[in-house]
């Protein structure tokens, strides 16, 4: 239930330009918060500008465009109630085959800009007591093949977040984790888009080891498209991750990430791996020709 002190306070939100960080603006708006909405371009600040919306142009990579973030915050008479560390990029390759630019842009996005921004709003967050919510995936907890670089980052976020949490509750700061699983989200086309482009950049001899796992990891991904979450709804979790009074240190987003994580800690590591490649298996590409012949 709103009440009128939230309308007091501000929220902001990275990486709100589509997906759970947009669903997530228009919910906590929704909830009487003021939204700061952190896009990189003026055609999305179009699109996600509503009642209570209000996009702010930010790239967290750039130091230039979070130090006027946390001008904007320092100079509103509203407290800063929350910090939502949403931006993030996917970029899935096997370890041998993606470059090593693309793991640092990968880092770059999902840890180290998370980190900025929070440097740069922590003095008003200490101020209000408020809280920094990160967003994580079930992907911090269990790495699927070809998803080193990505899991790589976000567990990286998850053990920032522990150690986070720790230094802040004496401080009176809460530190919260979201991990979704499946969300429909333009994140799953872009990374698509990502994979088939390095794939089409691989030596024949990467092809050889990695191609049908890329087909593979692309089939699943867009699996995703049908039968995961939509984004409102794990919008609804990070609203409430927000807005409770004592929130969990961690909150799980659909039942496959539930899942997941639940096998993670249960299961041996070799059980684990077996039961991945089976979930994997299925998006294999068809054999054909002779080899379509010879596994008749």
């Amino acid at each position: 239930m709103t009440t009128s002190s939230e309308t007091q306070k501000l929220v902001v939100v990275t990486g709100a330009s589509t997906g759970m960080g947009a669903a997530t603006a228009r919910e906590l708006a929704g909830r009487g918060f003021h939204v700061l909405a952190g896009v990189r371009r003026d055609k999305d600040a179009d699109a996600v500008r509503a009642e209570h919306v209000e996009p702010v142009l930010l790239d967290i990579t750039e130091p230039e465009r979070i130090a006027a973030l946390a001008a904007r915050v320092g100079g509103d008479h509203r407290a800063l109630h929350a910090l939502v560390n949403n931006a993030g990029i996917s970029v899935n390759a096997p370890v041998e085959a993606l470059p090593l630019p693309e793991w640092r842009r990968q880092f770059e996005v999902n840890l180290f800009g998370h980190i900025a921004v929070t440097q740069a709003l922590l003095p008003a967050l200490l101020d209000s007591r408020g809280r920094v919510v990160n967003i994580s995936s079930v992907g911090g907890k269990v790495a699927l093949p070809a998803y080193g670089a990505y899991a790589g980052s976000k567990f990286a976020l998850e053990a920032v977040s522990d150690s986070l949490r720790r230094e802040l509750a004496p401080l009176g700061v809460k530190v919260v984790v979201i991990e979704p699983g499946g969300v429909r989200t333009e994140i799953t086309g872009n990374a698509v888009a990502a994979v088939e482009e390095l794939a089409g950049r691989m030596s024949a001899e990467l092809n050889e080891r990695y191609g049908k796992l890329l087909q593979a990891v692309v089939g699943q991904a867009r699996s995703f498209d049908t039968g995961g979450l939509s984004a409102d709804t794990a919008a609804k979790v990070i609203a409430d991750a927000v807005t409770h009074r004592k929130p969990r240190t961690r909150y799980t987003v659909g039942r496959d990430g539930a899942v997941l994580t639940r096998l993670a800690r249960l299961l041996p590591d070799r059980a684990l791996d077996r039961l991945l490649a089976a979930g994997l298996r299925r998006h294999y590409p068809a054999p054909t020709g002779a080899a379509a012949s010879a596994s008749a």
